[in-house]
Formats: C-alpha cells, structure tokens, sequence
C-alpha cells in the first residue's frame, strides 16, 4: 500500500512524466500499432489492444488507490466482471450474493447455463451460510458490498477467513464506493473490481471497467485472459476516465454530504417506508460500514409508499434528478430498479433479494442539496404516494397553499454541511 494519500495519488500519478515535450499532462496515444526497434525486437508496446500507455497509467493509478499489484482496464464494468470469470472451469464453483447487481446476476446466470462453471446464490449476510461456503469448496466467492440496490454490506473479514480456509479466491465489486472510501484487499479480497462508468470516471461520458489484482502472479493471469479474449479499454476512454479520477476524492465528499441529508430527508418524510443508506444509525449494518468504510457513499434507495403506479408518477414528474440508469455521475440520477437495471433477473431472484416494485434508488450528484430536497418535497406532496392519488403526474409545480399537510418539516441544519 502506497504511503501517499489517496487524492495525492490520483492528482499526481502520470503527471509531468512526458520525457519528449515536458507536457505536464499525459499526452493521448491513439495509435493501434507500435514499430519495432528491430528484427524480432519489439519495444514496451507493439500492439494497442495488448498495451497503450494511456491505459497503462490508468491502471498503474487505479491499483495504487486499491492497494494491490496489478490493474487491468477493460472495455466496460461488465468486462471486467467476466474476465474474473476467466478463472474458472466447468468444474468450478461459484458462490455469488443473491442481491447483486442485475447485470452480474444475468452474466452468472448465463454461464452457468452453458456448462461454463457451477453456481451458488447465497445470502451473505447471513452467518449460518458461511459454513454452506467451506462445504461447498468454491473457487471464487463474489461479493457486492455495499449491493445494488439495497445497499446490504457484506463482512469481508469473515469471508476472506472463511475463503482462506477452504482454499478459494475472494473477487469484490468496489463500484458503489470506489477506492477512495473502501479498499477490499486490505481485508483479505484477491480481486476488486469497478464500472469505471460510475464514480472513478464521475461524469456519464465514458463506459469502462477494472480489475486490480492483490499480488503479480494474479494480475498476469487476468491480464494475459484480458488480450486474449480481447476486452482492453480504449486509449481515449482511459485519458478521460483518468481526467475524471483527479477529482475522485472532491466529488466524493459533495456526494456523501448531499446524500446523507436526501437520507435524513427521506427518513423524515411520510410518503417512504424504508429508506436505505448505511450512514443512518437505523441501518442494520451502520456499525460494519464504519468498520470497513471510510464514507458511506453517495447512494440511497428508498421504497416509496403505494404501488408501481406511485413510483411512476413520482419518477416522471421530478425536475432536478435524470430518470436514468447508471450512477456516480455529478448529476442527480434516479431509477426504478425493478424495470431497469435489474429487469435482467428473473422476477423470483429480483424479490428475494428485495428488489419490489415500490423500490427507488437515487445516484446524488453535487448539486446543491437545498435544491434536491426541495424538488423531492414538490413531488411527493404532488403525488401524494400511498394515498390512492397516483396518476402521471404533470410537471406542473404544486402551489404552497395547496400542498398537503403531510409536507415535510425537515429542515436543513448547518451540521449537514459538515459532514465530512
């Protein structure tokens, strides 16, 4: 683990390292092939899908925030997802969290179905599965912590001792809180895994992924698996993603601020029967997010009172929050995970795992916070969710005389803007 602090590192690294010009930023190297020195010499670089410098840098950055030996960048979050599938034969096991993302559930799911490994959904957070784990004698335990979207932890302390029990590999999806407030190899975890779309990147204009493996011998592997199968990240999306990277740590702290009084908001509003965000002292698991968490992340899902019809009507009529997939973005995003970003899992898996139809999940972008809640408090006392009154709403604003008298009397403190 570097001795550097983490916005040190992502400022700093590949900085003023250009030896021809003295460029202060890393110049972009678009170029597919590379000359050889000479016969049968090839030099650092020879062909852009095998290395580019671009994405070297990169990777060399991305690894030094998560603390392990080695970075592979891949084309897309889902990329990086099955290149740590590479691992694994078709007499391997794979153990995987029953909530994680929709879209790792379809590509699990999908492989198992080809006869391209075994498969074994459990919940995580319950301890008595942990002895089903050592059982089973898995090749590689997935986890998701904090999940999409209900945002569960998983102890990685207790399953990387139960993993190095029974001789398996602990792959970790650090997406949700990114290496600046979270580090699973720390904790035992052999690979951690992003959607570079999301906070790394932090602006919804590039599409990429990473893998950082815990020791060398790890990393070569995945990364002779990344050529082979051919899913490296581009050179222009990895100057960009690392442009976003500089201001990991900035953003991150506006994120959280803003995310924990949206929390606190919904907490407090009459309209919400459960609010999701492992900074509230009323989650489960406040006390393992301090544990191993350094923030609690810019994300929280609610379930809002009513029926489908009440999710629609809210998510249509907002103005200051993108009806949209994807997250860690500036900008405010809100979705309706049920028929969206998991609308890949089967309807059983998807409400074991919690995701029903009244379930809302927000990406809180930077945005002042005042705005956000007060946005959210026009819709709800518009909609009046739960209370039978749910047609598409119109954008039209509710006047203050007419709003319900169940408008929230949450106010904004000065502490929510020293949170952090």
């Amino acid at each position: 683990m570097s001795q550097k602090n983490k916005a040190t590192i992502a400022v700093r690294k590949g900085i003023d390292a250009d030896k021809h010009h003295g460029a202060v930023v890393p110049p972009l190297h678009l170029s597919t092939t590379y000359s050889f020195a000479d016969f049968d010499t090839k030099r650092q670089y020879d062909y852009g899908r095998s290395g580019n410098p671009n994405r070297d840098i990169l990777a060399e950055t991305l690894a030094e925030l998560e603390g392990g030996a080695k970075g592979i960048i891949t084309a897309t979050g889902m990329a990086a997802v099955h290149l740590a599938t590479q691992l694994l034969n078709s007499n391997d096991t794979l153990v995987i969290p029953h909530d994680c993302y929709g879209g790792s559930y379809r590509l699990f799911t999908s492989l198992e179905k080809r006869g391209l490994l075994k498969l074994v959904v459990l919940d995580l957070t319950k301890v008595e599965n942990h002895q089903k784990i050592l059982e089973l004698k898995p090749k590689l335990i997935w986890i998701e912590t904090p999940s999409n979207p209900i945002l569960r932890l998983t102890d990685i302390k207790a399953i990387t001792a139960i993993a190095k029990q029974c001789g398996a590999l602990v792959g970790a999806d650090n997406t949700f809180l990114s290496p600046a407030l979270q580090n699973p190899i720390e904790f035992g975890v052999d690979i951690v895994v992003h959607s570079t779309t999301k906070y790394i990147n932090g602006h919804s204009d590039v599409v990429g992924g990473a893998v950082i493996a815990a020791n060398q011998t790890l990393g070569d592997e995945l990364a002779w698996w990344a050529n082979n199968i051919g899913i490296t990240g581009a050179p222009f999306d990895s100057y960009l993603t690392l442009r976003g990277l500089r201001t990991l740590n900035v953003r991150l702290r506006q994120h959280q601020e803003n995310a924990f009084v949206i929390a606190q908001y919904l907490e407090s509003s009459p309209y919400v029967s459960q609010v999701y965000y492992p900074g509230l002292e009323s989650h489960p698991q406040h006390e393992l997010a301090k544990q191993q968490q350094r923030g609690f992340g810019g994300m929280v899902s609610f379930d809002i009172k009513g029926d489908v019809n009440d999710a629609a009507a809210f998510l249509t009529s907002l103005e200051e929050f993108s009806l949209a997939e994807s997250l860690g973005g500036v900008e405010s995003l809100i979705c309706h995970p049920a028929t969206m970003t998991h609308a890949g899992m089967d309807a059983t898996a998807r409400l074991e795992a919690g995701v029903g139809d009244t379930l809302i999940r927000i990406s809180v972008g930077i945005e002042d916070v005042k705005d956000l809640v007060a946005d959210l408090d026009r819709v709800f006392n518009k909609v009046k969710p739960g209370h039978g009154q749910s047609p598409v709403a119109s954008k039209k604003v509710v006047p203050q005389e007419q709003q319900s008298e169940h408008t929230s009397s949450f106010k904004l403190t000065p502490a929510h803007t020293a949170l952090w």
